[in-house]
């Protein structure tokens, strides 16, 4: 059908317009925010484009259901302004009738936020949090800088190294000192390299060197003479990935009881369903009268955008936190949305029955 051929190539050339520019927005934010990262120290210049990836993956979903939203939106309510609608329906036809074209264009964007919701996402944020991590961990010790005091990422111990190996596998003349208590203790070696042990810390390895301890104030003083001396750097808590609800895989997610795995299951499950009840509302929200203002429909769209998103975060609460069971908090608000959608039905056709009658 000719009709429904040109409203999805309309809605096609709309939802691109859309999706470029909010995917622009959100990379120049995001960009602006990681390169502040970067100018502060917490992450090297060299991880900003991969990080910006990641997140870019994490957004696309909730961008590809804002794009389809508003393409839906604007289209029609083109349709309403050119006075394109009028000839519709006095045609016979419906405002039913748009719901077809619409899911079938809808239909595909739906399946990739899907998809991009419950699997691309929560890789993408735990891939981040693994690149973080590898980053964090070159920027300790064993990968000292010569010349340069460096601080551990517990903050317990400073180490100098004055140079680097011919290999570069390892460094050599270190310093290190830590405090425990009023005890100082001051760690020299020849040589040193870095170690992961079997359960994860990583160490300081150092070899050929003394130790002394000693306590401020006091004559008392112990020098210790060894072959090789580690020092823990970091704990596998500490360095390895932060294993967080939001980046936890939708699988594992199911085998857990916990109240707010379930809820991050709902959100991830709620996403394309949003999508799916937000398109079909976009139809009765996009009526614009053509002999009044153009942003009435728009205002009224965008505030149901708003509440439905704060709406599922609501229920993803009270999930998580164990006043409502997962079926209430998945088709609760779902269901309350839809609800409204025979209503806004059938407003926009008596008004239109209405206007016919007193021309």
């Amino acid at each position: 059908m000719i009709f429904q051929y040109a409203a999805r190539r309309e809605f096609t050339q709309s939802a691109a317009g859309v999706f470029v520019a909010l995917f622009a927005i959100l990379l120049t934010t995001q960009l602006i925010r990681l390169l502040g990262e970067a100018a502060q120290g917490s992450i090297a210049p060299e991880a900003v484009v991969a990080l910006l990836g990641f997140s870019a993956l994490n957004y696309i979903p909730a961008l590809l259901s804002l794009s389809s939203f508003i393409a839906i939106l604007l289209s029609i309510s083109r349709s309403y302004r050119d006075s394109e609608m009028i000839i519709w329906f006095s045609s016979g036809l419906p405002l039913t009738a748009w719901i077809q074209p619409v899911l079938v264009f809808t239909f595909p964007l739906i399946a990739a936020i899907a998809g991009l919701s419950l699997f691309v996402s929560p890789w993408a944020l735990s891939q981040s949090a693994e690149y973080r991590d590898t980053l964090g961990a070159r920027r300790d010790a064993g990968q000292a800088s010569p010349g340069v005091f460096q601080e551990s990422s517990n903050g317990e111990n400073v180490v100098f190294v004055e140079a680097l190996a011919e290999d570069e596998t390892s460094v050599k003349n270190v310093f290190a000192t830590s405090s425990k208590g009023r005890t100082k203790r001051i760690t020299v070696a020849a040589t040193g390299h870095q170690e992961i042990a079997e359960n994860g810390d990583r160490f300081l390895v150092l070899e050929n060197g003394y130790r002394y301890e000693l306590t401020p104030g006091t004559p008392e003083y112990r020098v210790m003479e060894y072959a090789s001396y580690a020092i823990r750097m970091e704990t596998k808590e500490a360095r390895g990935i932060q294993r967080t609800i939001r980046n936890m895989p939708t699988l594992a997610l199911m085998q857990s009881d916990e109240p707010r795995a379930w809820a991050e299951i709902l959100w991830r499950v709620g996403v394309p369903i949003s999508a799916f009840v937000l398109v079909l509302l976009a139809i009765p929200l996009s009526f614009v009268n053509p002999r009044a203002g153009r942003s009435a429909n728009m205002l009224l769209a965008v505030f149901t955008y708003f509440l439905y998103n704060n709406l599922l975060t609501i229920s993803q609460a009270w999930v998580a936190n164990g006043r409502v069971s997962f079926a209430v908090g998945l088709f609760g608000v779902h269901l309350a949305m839809l609800c409204l959608l025979p209503l806004l039905f059938y407003q926009r056709i008596a008004l239109f029955s209405f206007s016919r009658f007193f021309r």
